[in-house]
């Protein structure tokens, strides 16, 4: 009977360890860190394309899957909240734009009307620093 105890416990450790090892912790922000919108300023009214430019203060761009301290890449947040859970890899859809090379603009095409936008900035895994990383919120008018 000691021995069958022995062996599933020698057979059942790798799976232990192996998702222990799954578990991620979120990556550190750099102190005093900042993400914003350059432009369009909040209230701006604007027409289509209309050019998004992102910035930056206190840690630096890398493209997705290069972990460097200190760094990580933009997410676009369009007419949309953050996630409530912070703690996993931001999902891409229509609302959350992901720009995984590094890019520090776009341009969207957006329907007439009122839109929000806000920066997420998240780490070599889409995952959001800890602190996040995030802008106000900006409101902007699109006309046609």
């Amino acid at each position: 009977m000691r021995s069958y105890i022995l062996a599933a416990l020698f057979l059942a450790t790798p799976f232990c360890v192996g998702s222990v090892a799954l578990a991620q912790e979120r990556t550190p922000s750099a102190a005093g860190a900042e993400v914003y919108i350059i432009s369009p300023k909040d209230g701006a009214t604007v027409h289509n394309p209309v050019l998004v430019q992102f910035g930056l203060r206190g840690m630096g761009v890398a493209p997705a899957g290069m972990k460097f301290d200190n760094t990580g890449h933009h997410h676009l947040l369009i007419d949309t909240d953050p996630p409530s859970d912070l703690s996993t890899p931001l999902p891409a859809t229509d609302k959350i734009v992901h720009f995984g090379k590094g890019q520090t603009e776009t341009t969207l095409n957006l329907a007439p009307g009122k839109h929000t936008l806000q920066l997420l900035f998240a780490d070599a895994n889409h995952i959001p620093h800890s602190p996040p990383v995030i802008s106000q919120k900006i409101t902007i008018t699109v006309k046609q």
